[in-house]
């Protein structure tokens, strides 16, 4: 079986996975997107916004995407850098003079053993790696004593809440008043230098992070219904975002529809502040997949962007086979049945995930109303994946 015949048989593979999940209440809702080469094979949404109601999710729903921003403001950063306006190895201190003459810890487990001095200045390119040397390190207990003093700053690190930040330039401050964990350049430590790439490309630009973003990547795109907050006129699309289900088997609202991400916040976060749709995910994807084009024929970035932005950069980043471009995830080995090594993407906490295959031009978008429970992938995301990614049109293994 093969051609349009197998392209069905894959697309039911994809819904049955998602609406099965939703069905068996792992999820309120969920939405989809599957294609090859750029060309849709499964798209389509299951479940309700809101347990016990019949307000259901649509491929239009806006989700809260959180770490899957990250991609999308590396974009933005490599769009400075194809300008000339950044450079790769040039140190951050222009933009960033909080980071300027940074002192690291001695001990990263000890902050009682003192702090030395940086060895070099940070890069854009060590922000970009999330090399900067401050970071979640998921080998170390939690929290560590640069967190704790990130906490202690009023700076904590934790699911999204884009209203309870204050403002770049103060957050900025703030952060400039803890020393580095980690030699610049010498250890990935996750999340924090996308949050400190989103001021980088601002403070570059000369303009906030939204409009940025808007005039690089989501206009140029076509992602329409990207942004740091839900405007009035499609706030009916935003549902409220749901905690996994308890011992009791009941969940707790996260956020409201009309909660924290229905206004701009003051802090645009790059690391995880965004809204979007499974179709917007894919426009961008395809970006990715076609050396900077969008779907129109307009470039958005350079393929020598494209290409270093996708290329593994840091060494293993975990213990199944994860690594990180510029901005991005990127693996380093093929997955069994699954994605092939130099597969790039990456997923959210709050329950979302895009990646593409670049070995079979396969893309595959999920977004859920429902954080995850742990850093692991819940099992809809397993099995949504392993029908993507794991057999073709044909039904075999890609």
């Amino acid at each position: 079986m093969g051609g349009r015949d197998g392209n069905a048989a894959w697309a039911e593979r994809v819904e049955a996975a998602v609406a099965g999940a939703v069905a068996a209440g792992e999820v309120p809702g969920a939405a989809w997107w599957v294609g090859r080469h750029g060309e849709p094979v499964s798209t389509g949404a299951a479940g309700v916004h809101a347990p016990g109601t019949s307000d259901a999710v649509s491929p239009d729903t806006v989700f809260r995407i959180a770490s899957t921003t990250k991609p999308v403001v590396a974009a933005a950063a490599m769009s400075l850098v194809d300008d000339g306006v950044l450079a790769l190895d040039e140190p951050v201190d222009r933009f960033l003079p909080e980071l300027a003459r940074r002192r690291v810890l001695a001990d990263p487990a000890d902050p009682g053993a003192g702090t030395v001095p940086a060895v070099r200045p940070i890069t854009v390119r060590d922000v970009l790696t999330l090399r900067l040397g401050l970071g979640l390190d998921f080998t170390a207990p939690w929290p560590s004593p640069t967190l704790a003093a990130l906490a202690a700053a009023g700076l904590p690190v934790g699911p999204p809440a884009p209203q309870a930040a204050p403002g770049p330039d103060e957050w900025m401050r703030r952060l400039g008043t803890v020393p580095l964990a980690h030699q610049p350049g010498t250890r990935w430590l996750y999340h924090l230098g996308a949050s400190v790439l989103g001021v980088l490309v601002s403070r570059a630009a000369g303009r906030p992070l939204p409009a940025v973003l808007d005039e690089r990547i989501v206009r140029p795109t076509g992602m329409c219904s990207t942004g740091f907050g839900v405007p009035a006129a499609a706030r009916d699309r935003l549902g409220p975002h749901w905690t996994p289900p308890g011992p009791d088997s009941g969940r707790e609202v996260y956020d409201p529809a009309d909660g924290q991400w229905s206004s701009p916040p003051a802090f645009p976060d790059g690391g995880d502040g965004l809204v979007s749709t499974v179709g917007d995910l894919a426009a961008f994807a395809r970006v990715l997949e076609s050396l900077g084009c969008a779907a129109d024929g307009t470039r958005v970035l350079s393929e020598a962007a494209v290409r270093a932005m996708t290329t593994e950069q840091v060494g293993p980043v975990d213990d199944e086979g994860g690594g990180w471009g510029l901005g991005i995830g990127v693996r380093r080995t093929d997955e069994p049945g699954g994605r092939h090594a130099g597969s790039y993407g990456w997923d959210g906490g709050l329950g979302s995930t895009w990646w593409t295959d670049p070995v079979t031009g396969t893309t595959a978008v999920l977004l859920t109303n429902q954080m995850w429970a742990s850093p692991e992938p819940p099992p809809l995301f397993t099995a949504f994946r392993r029908a993507a990614f794991g057999a073709g049109p044909a039904g075999t293994s890609s």
